[in-house]
């Protein structure tokens, strides 16, 4: 054999030889004395911890995410699979450039330690907590002892071998099938096999970009499943173990009839099942996507003056994506009208909002409670849409903000204050992470300021030409887009968000489609504007994590204008918005984003409000001028009242609605009839997208933290459960299917919510099936 031959077979035959000592690989089958006794000669491995930093700032709507490496990590073989470099496991701890070289003769696999004393490069800043990521044997002798790279990516792919009972191989291929997608704004990515556990410092262009973007995510969820560990947690999270909550049993306040067995006994966490449990909050497993698809003022059944939907020959796409995929029949909006019911999606509380009136109304000029938006420069999105610039505030008056010059919006404190200041929302939480939203809304402006109402324009005439359509054209109305119908709009820090102008986005229109609206002459249009970037962004998988779509009034079949096929409370504005979803979920549905089924993508068709009467579920609606006024503050780790008590109005809620869930995964037909809500809704979305621990209450948005267990914990310190009907029912749970009501219990629903809607057949006790409707396909 030739020197050059020995030089080439060394690294592979070192590689192998890492590869069987950290697995334990067999080999020897001599029982001898010696043969038993003589322990594997060390070896040496080396690599690097790879990092991402994500940079906050960027106005495009997608992040900024580096590439770097963690400095001071620690490195060892963890031999007993515990998650920890003990004190008899060999360490290592990495250099200036992340680099680590380990020479042991255990097994197992590596971890890298990397603790609060530790740098991330991509930052230049100390890690913000405790973090411990892996990469498998398996990893080792496919990359070679001497250039393993340890990083998030690595982490997941064993996770999911663990979770998916499969192989490193497999697992592997199905990362680079999941990255190599259109993914923000590039049509195209390629992800070679060998790059996608590789070292992301020496990629470029989008196959980085995506890379980045995924690692980033990855990292918040392994630090989260790093706390889990460190804190101890019982395994699973008590709002995931069938039966229900395990800590409800023997807690003062809760109702015998309420108190459930649980059917799943608890223990401590280990390190894997943190792991798992990251990616599955509370039962709500991960998801890349989700589209949610608001609708306006329709109940599940007829009410005087609206028809139903449920089973109405006006809605056949809606009962066909009801029937063919997934739903849930006790859903409840939470306010009336409108804008309480939106601002309480954004962020779990309507803050004492019971009016359509523009997001400064009762907020004042000055004080606390003004906005205090900031001015935009102008710009581009991140596929290149053109953005004006704009001022402070948008042009002031009634026909650009609805109620702008009602006297209840200009005199302070005389009407609750709708500009929510200093209040996370499920928008600041996403953008606080690197993960992007979006918002998708027909029949804005063209290239205008997304903060005011769309206006009349005598150039833009059109005719409907779609389902109950009569055939007559019409000039443009009034408020066709309206900022009440924005679930991040009333929220002051959303506003300011340097990405809020790019994630204000444009979608397809029916009536007023691109060709019409491109005679606007109210406001001149930026060249090269994008009349619809919904279908632009599916295409390129630019689309946000989060994303909600809000139809114009006549598609949403709110009703606006004279057109015939957008009169309120008609059959043909129901015809007219069956078929705009319709549109919708088939342009989604044909993307590439759900085409890849190693991503995970969720399509939620809903409505803002029931229709039915308004003391039925979920909503207390406090008028308060204050900024930020809620029942309880948190402060040393505790909760306590605040000062006034304004929550004690009694249960303001509103009616039954429709909700119906598909996805690129598995489950169709699954019908959960446990009783949720736009708190539960977002509840759901923070465990969807991990920005939310059930072990720290105060980390849910506002009522979305007020579960069985929370109030029975804080049930003195709630006035505004005194009045309500039921409090179980207003108690608020992730959309898991975990809850199994007892067959005894009879859930005290108000009569007028319950005649004629899906509640009047429902069963007593537990649903016939206990699925998860976001369960995973394995």
């Amino acid at each position: 054999m030739s020197v050059n031959s020995i030089r080439r077979t060394t690294p592979l035959l070192t590689s192998i030889a890492a590869a069987c000592v950290l697995a334990a690989c067999g080999g020897n089958s001599d029982n001898s004395p010696s043969a038993s006794t003589t322990p594997p000669a060390p070896t040496t491995v080396s690599g690097v911890v790879a990092a991402a930093g994500f940079v906050p700032g960027s106005t495009s709507g997608d992040p900024t995410v580096h590439a770097g490496y963690y400095v001071g990590a620690t490195v060892c073989i963890d031999a007993n699979s515990n998650g920890k470099c003990d004190a008899s496991e060999v360490s290592a701890t990495t250099d200036s450039k992340g680099h680590f070289t380990l020479q042991s003769n255990a097994t197992g696999q590596l971890i890298a330690d990397v603790s609060t004393k530790a740098t991330n490069t991509a930052t230049g800043a100390a890690v913000a907590s405790h973090m411990i990521l892996r990469a498998s044997a398996a990893q080792i002798a496919d990359q070679g002892s001497t250039n393993i790279v340890i990083s998030p990516m690595s982490s997941e792919v064993q996770r999911l071998v663990e979770a998916n009972g499969t192989t490193y191989a497999a697992e592997k291929a199905n990362l680079v099938t999941r990255l190599s997608a259109p993914a923000l704004g590039a049509s195209s990515v390629t992800v070679a096999a060998a790059d996608v556990l590789g070292d992301a410092s020496k990629l470029s262009g989008a196959e980085q970009q995506a890379v980045l973007f995924e690692e980033n995510q990855l990292t918040n969820r392994y630090t989260y499943a790093t706390t889990k560990l460190d804190r101890g947690d019982l395994y699973p999270d008590n709002l995931a173990v069938p039966g229900g909550d395990p800590s409800l049993v023997g807690a003062a306040g809760v109702s015998a009839a309420t108190a459930v067995k649980s059917t799943v006994q608890q223990a401590p966490i280990t390190f894997a099942q943190a792991q798992q449990a990251a990616f599955n909050v509370e039962g709500i497993p991960r998801y890349d996507n989700v589209f949610v698809i608001m609708l306006e003022n329709h109940s599940v059944a007829p009410v005087p003056g609206t028809p139903g939907i449920l089973g109405s020959a006006s809605a056949p796409f809606i009962n066909q994506f009801l029937t063919s995929n997934n739903q849930f029949t006790t859903y409840y909006s939470t306010g009336n009208p409108s804008e309480p019911n939106y601002t309480a999606l954004g962020a779990g509380d309507d803050w004492g909002i019971t009016d359509d009136n523009w997001w400064g109304c009762g907020a004042g000029t000055s004080g606390g409670n003004a906005p205090t938006d900031v001015a935009f420069a102008g710009g581009n999105a991140s596929d290149g849409q053109p953005l004006v610039a704009t001022g402070v505030l948008p042009p002031q008056d009634g026909t650009h903000l609805s109620g702008f010059t009602n006297a209840t919006c200009t005199t302070t404190g005389s009407i609750a204050n709708h500009n929510i200041k200093s209040q996370p929302s499920l928008f600041t939480l996403l953008s606080q992470t690197g993960m992007t939203w979006r918002t998708y809304s027909e029949s804005m402006n063209p290239g205008q300021d997304p903060r005011a109402d769309s206006i009349a324009d005598t150039a833009v005439n059109a005719a409907y030409a779609g389902p109950g359509a009569n055939g007559t054209a019409f000039t443009i109305p009034n408020g066709l887009y309206k900022t009440k119908h924005h679930p991040g709009m009333a929220y002051q820090d959303v506003r300011n968000l340097p990405e809020f102008h790019a994630d204000n986005r444009t979608i397809f229109g029916t009536q007023y489609n691109a060709t019409a609206l491109a005679q606007s002459k109210a406001y001149p249009i930026p060249t090269g504007y994008n009349f619809d970037q919904f279908s632009t962004d599916l295409t390129n998988g630019d689309v946000g994590n989060i994303n909600f779509i809000m139809p114009d009034q006549c598609d949403d079949m709110h009703g606006v204008g004279s057109d015939p096929s957008c009169g309120s409370g008609s059959a043909q504005i129901v015809q007219r918005g069956d078929d705009y979803v319709r549109q919708v979920v088939t342009k989604i549905e044909a993307s590439p984003l759900w085409a890849n089924k190693q991503r995970k993508v969720a399509i939620v068709v809903m409505f803002d409000e029931g229709e039915g009467s308004s003391t039925s579920c979920c909503g207390w609606n406090p008028v308060t001028s204050n900024d930020g006024q809620a029942p309880l503050t948190f402060a040393n780790g505790k909760f306590t009242p605040t000062p006034t008590t304004l929550y004690n109005g009694g249960n303001h809620g509103h009616g039954n609605s429709i909700f119906g869930v598909a996805t690129n995964q598995a489950n169709p037909n699954v019908v959960d009839s446990d009783a949720y809500s736009h708190f539960s809704l977002v509840r759901t979305l923070q465990d969807m997208f991990q920005i939310g621990d059930p072990e720290q209450p105060q980390t849910y948005l506002a009522r979305a933290k007020y579960t069985e267990s929370f109030i029975a914990s804080n049930i003195l310190n709630l006035p505004e459960l005194a009045g309500s009907a039921d409090t179980h029912l207003d108690s608020v749970r992730p959309m898991n299917h975990a809850y199994i009501t007892p067959a005894t219990y009879t859930q005290k629903l108000n009569p007028v919510d319950v005649t004629g809607t899906s509640l009047a057949s429902r069963q007593p006790g537990p649903d016939a099936s206990q699925t998860n409707v976001w369960a995973l396909a394995k």
